[in-house]
């Protein structure tokens, strides 16, 4: 048996605004936009490099806007990707040291909590793991 986590659906109130939000200021790749239905609008938006996308729109979900807490975006190099962002205008935390690996955090305009995580080196992963 196979399965592949493809898409999560992010709650928000304004489509627009995420929108913008995630292509302009996380850089993430816009896969399309269209409205399969009246009502049912779907936004597919792809962070650079990763093999799942998130949806955002209108008729997708019951989530409320914002609700959307621990998302995790692993990085190559975490200081060079959050100054990337802070100079995109995303508001990003000071990054955090957590036992060898750096975490900062990033929410949307509705709230959604994003984490971002530098890469684990081998040895790291491979202590947590056992």
């Amino acid at each position: 048996m196979e399965m592949r986590l493809e898409v999560v659906q992010v709650p928000v109130a304004d489509v627009e605004r995420a929108k913008a939000f995630y292509t302009e200021k996380l850089g993430f790749v816009l896969d399309h936009d269209v409205e399969h239905i009246p009502g049912m609008r779907v936004v597919q938006l792809t962070p650079p490099g990763s093999a799942a996308s998130i949806v955002i729109g209108t008729g997708l979900t019951g989530m409320a806007p914002g609700c959307l807490e621990g998302l995790q975006l692993v990085v190559p190099d975490l200081p060079a990707v959050r100054e990337e962002l802070l100079r995109r205008g995303a508001e990003v935390s000071e990054a955090q040291d957590l036992g060898g690996v750096l975490f900062a955090h990033v929410a949307d305009p509705d709230g959604n909590r994003w984490v971002l995580q530098g890469a684990t080196p081998p040895a790291v992963k491979a202590a947590h793991l056992g």
